[in-house]
Protein backbone atom coordinates (compact mmCIF):
# COMPACT_ATOMS: atom_id res chain seq x y z
CA UNK A 1 0.00 0.00 0.00
CA UNK A 2 1.43 3.38 -0.87
CA UNK A 3 0.21 6.41 2.09
CA UNK A 4 1.14 9.47 0.38
CA UNK A 5 1.28 12.73 2.90
CA UNK A 6 0.55 16.49 1.29
CA UNK A 7 2.64 18.68 2.46
CA UNK A 8 3.09 22.26 1.40
CA UNK A 9 4.27 25.42 2.60
CA UNK A 10 3.19 26.59 6.07
CA UNK A 11 1.82 22.86 7.09
CA UNK A 12 1.80 22.21 11.25
CA UNK A 13 4.86 20.25 11.38
CA UNK A 14 3.19 17.70 13.60
CA UNK A 15 0.26 16.87 11.17
CA UNK A 16 2.95 15.15 8.63
CA UNK A 17 5.56 13.84 10.90
CA UNK A 18 2.77 12.36 13.49
CA UNK A 19 1.24 10.39 10.90
CA UNK A 20 4.39 9.37 9.26
CA UNK A 21 5.65 8.03 11.98
CA UNK A 22 2.82 6.29 13.16
CA UNK A 23 2.74 4.43 9.55
CA UNK A 24 6.61 4.05 9.17
CA UNK A 25 6.31 2.46 13.03
CA UNK A 26 3.44 0.28 11.30
CA UNK A 27 4.91 -0.47 8.85
CA UNK A 28 8.53 -1.94 10.58
CA UNK A 29 6.62 -3.60 13.32
CA UNK A 30 4.68 -5.91 10.88
CA UNK A 31 7.46 -5.76 8.01
CA UNK A 32 4.56 -5.49 5.12
CA UNK A 33 4.96 -3.98 2.06
CA UNK A 34 3.72 -0.43 3.17
CA UNK A 35 5.29 2.84 1.75
CA UNK A 36 5.05 6.09 3.64
CA UNK A 37 6.05 8.97 1.60
CA UNK A 38 5.68 12.67 1.14
CA UNK A 39 4.44 14.51 -1.56
CA UNK A 40 4.24 18.34 -2.50
CA UNK A 41 3.27 20.50 -5.22
CA UNK A 42 6.50 20.71 -6.61
CA UNK A 43 10.25 18.99 -6.44
CA UNK A 44 11.69 21.70 -4.15
CA UNK A 45 12.10 22.01 -0.41
CA UNK A 46 8.72 22.84 1.34
CA UNK A 47 8.73 25.06 4.15
CA UNK A 48 6.53 24.17 7.28
CA UNK A 49 5.35 26.22 10.16
CA UNK A 50 8.16 28.05 12.01
CA UNK A 51 10.89 27.55 9.15
CA UNK A 52 11.12 23.95 9.13
CA UNK A 53 12.06 22.65 6.38
CA UNK A 54 11.08 19.52 4.22
CA UNK A 55 12.09 17.42 1.46
CA UNK A 56 9.15 16.31 -0.25
CA UNK A 57 9.67 12.54 -2.02
CA UNK A 58 7.54 13.30 -4.35
CA UNK A 59 5.92 15.99 -6.42
CA UNK A 60 2.83 15.68 -8.66
CA UNK A 61 4.30 15.15 -11.54
CA UNK A 62 6.02 11.83 -10.12
CA UNK A 63 5.00 10.00 -7.72
CA UNK A 64 3.60 6.57 -7.57
CA UNK A 65 0.04 5.79 -7.34
CA UNK A 66 -1.83 6.82 -3.49
CA UNK A 67 -3.57 4.25 -1.91
CA UNK A 68 -4.20 6.08 1.03
CA UNK A 69 -3.79 9.98 0.95
CA UNK A 70 -3.33 12.23 3.69
CA UNK A 71 -3.95 16.02 3.57
CA UNK A 72 -2.57 17.95 6.64
CA UNK A 73 -3.50 21.60 7.76
CA UNK A 74 -1.38 24.70 8.76
CA UNK A 75 -1.98 27.71 7.25
CA UNK A 76 -4.10 26.05 4.15
CA UNK A 77 -5.54 29.66 3.25
CA UNK A 78 -2.88 29.46 0.17
CA UNK A 79 -3.83 26.29 -0.83
CA UNK A 80 -7.31 27.00 -1.45
CA UNK A 81 -7.05 29.45 -3.90
CA UNK A 82 -4.57 27.17 -6.05
CA UNK A 83 -6.82 25.34 -8.73
CA UNK A 84 -3.52 22.64 -9.73
CA UNK A 85 -3.79 21.76 -5.81
CA UNK A 86 -7.45 21.32 -5.68
CA UNK A 87 -7.58 19.32 -9.05
CA UNK A 88 -4.84 17.12 -7.57
CA UNK A 89 -6.90 16.54 -4.13
CA UNK A 90 -9.90 15.63 -6.05
CA UNK A 91 -7.88 13.29 -8.34
CA UNK A 92 -5.78 11.95 -6.35
CA UNK A 93 -8.91 11.34 -3.96
CA UNK A 94 -11.08 9.89 -6.22
CA UNK A 95 -8.64 6.60 -7.23
CA UNK A 96 -7.23 6.35 -3.87
CA UNK A 97 -9.01 3.78 -1.35
CA UNK A 98 -9.01 5.99 2.03
CA UNK A 99 -8.71 9.77 2.57
CA UNK A 100 -7.90 11.37 5.54
CA UNK A 101 -7.64 15.08 6.67
CA UNK A 102 -5.01 16.08 9.73
CA UNK A 103 -6.55 19.86 11.41
CA UNK A 104 -7.40 22.33 8.58
CA UNK A 105 -6.70 19.46 5.67
CA UNK A 106 -10.54 19.44 6.09
CA UNK A 107 -10.53 22.50 4.44
CA UNK A 108 -8.82 21.24 1.21
CA UNK A 109 -10.98 18.33 0.95
CA UNK A 110 -13.84 20.30 1.12
CA UNK A 111 -12.66 22.86 -1.89
CA UNK A 112 -12.28 19.38 -3.99
CA UNK A 113 -16.46 18.45 -3.00
CA UNK A 114 -14.72 15.51 -1.77
CA UNK A 115 -16.56 16.07 2.01
CA UNK A 116 -20.49 17.33 0.63
CA UNK A 117 -22.85 16.12 3.61
CA UNK A 118 -20.78 14.41 5.73
CA UNK A 119 -20.04 14.71 9.33
CA UNK A 120 -16.51 16.04 9.44
CA UNK A 121 -14.47 17.65 11.89
CA UNK A 122 -11.18 20.24 12.15
CA UNK A 123 -9.32 21.75 14.76
CA UNK A 124 -11.81 23.21 17.37
CA UNK A 125 -9.83 26.93 16.37
CA UNK A 126 -11.27 26.19 12.69
CA UNK A 127 -14.98 24.32 12.86
CA UNK A 128 -17.00 27.40 12.63
CA UNK A 129 -15.31 28.72 9.80
CA UNK A 130 -15.47 25.22 8.23
CA UNK A 131 -19.06 25.30 8.36
CA UNK A 132 -19.50 28.51 7.31
CA UNK A 133 -17.03 28.21 4.12
CA UNK A 134 -18.89 24.99 3.29
CA UNK A 135 -22.33 24.41 4.48
CA UNK A 136 -23.12 21.45 3.16
CA UNK A 137 -20.93 19.64 6.04
CA UNK A 138 -21.67 18.43 9.12
CA UNK A 139 -19.26 20.55 11.66
CA UNK A 140 -19.42 18.31 14.82
CA UNK A 141 -16.76 19.66 17.97
CA UNK A 142 -15.88 16.74 20.85
CA UNK A 143 -14.50 13.84 18.52
CA UNK A 144 -10.57 13.60 17.86
CA UNK A 145 -11.53 12.28 14.40
CA UNK A 146 -14.50 11.01 12.57
CA UNK A 147 -15.08 8.20 9.17
CA UNK A 148 -17.23 8.05 7.06
CA UNK A 149 -17.01 5.83 3.79
CA UNK A 150 -13.54 6.31 3.00
CA UNK A 151 -12.97 9.54 4.18
CA UNK A 152 -12.04 10.59 8.06
CA UNK A 153 -11.63 13.66 9.23
CA UNK A 154 -9.76 14.70 12.66
CA UNK A 155 -8.93 17.03 15.04
CA UNK A 156 -5.89 19.16 15.37
CA UNK A 157 -2.45 18.19 15.47
CA UNK A 158 -2.35 15.27 18.20
CA UNK A 159 -5.42 14.03 16.96
CA UNK A 160 -4.11 13.25 13.64
CA UNK A 161 -1.68 11.13 15.23
CA UNK A 162 -4.48 9.18 17.01
CA UNK A 163 -6.50 9.02 13.92
CA UNK A 164 -3.65 7.82 12.33
CA UNK A 165 -3.68 4.69 14.84
CA UNK A 166 -6.84 3.93 14.41
CA UNK A 167 -6.83 3.78 10.55
CA UNK A 168 -3.59 1.15 11.66
CA UNK A 169 -6.45 -0.58 13.35
CA UNK A 170 -8.93 -0.22 10.52
CA UNK A 171 -6.22 -1.64 7.89
CA UNK A 172 -4.36 -4.39 10.15
CA UNK A 173 -5.66 -4.96 13.68
CA UNK A 174 -6.68 -3.35 16.54
CA UNK A 175 -3.72 -5.56 18.40
CA UNK A 176 -1.24 -4.08 15.79
CA UNK A 177 -2.38 -0.26 16.42
CA UNK A 178 -1.85 -0.73 20.17
CA UNK A 179 1.34 -2.25 19.26
CA UNK A 180 2.27 0.44 17.31
CA UNK A 181 1.57 3.18 19.99
CA UNK A 182 3.00 1.43 22.24
CA UNK A 183 6.31 1.39 20.86
CA UNK A 184 5.93 5.11 19.90
CA UNK A 185 5.13 5.59 24.14
CA UNK A 186 2.65 7.48 22.79
CA UNK A 187 -0.52 7.35 24.50
CA UNK A 188 -3.47 6.72 22.25
CA UNK A 189 -6.76 8.68 22.76
CA UNK A 190 -9.25 7.10 21.26
CA UNK A 191 -12.93 8.14 20.31
CA UNK A 192 -15.40 7.45 22.73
Amino acid sequence: MNIGIYIYDDAEVLDFSGPFEVFSAAKRLSNNNWQVFLVAEHAAPVIARAGFTVNPHYSFADHPAIDLLIVVGGVHTAELTKPQVISWIKQTADSAKHVASVCTGAFLLAKAGLLDGLTVTTHWEDQADLANMFPTLNVIANKRWLSKGKFTTSGGISAGIDMSLALVEQLISPEHAEHTAKQMDYQWHKNT
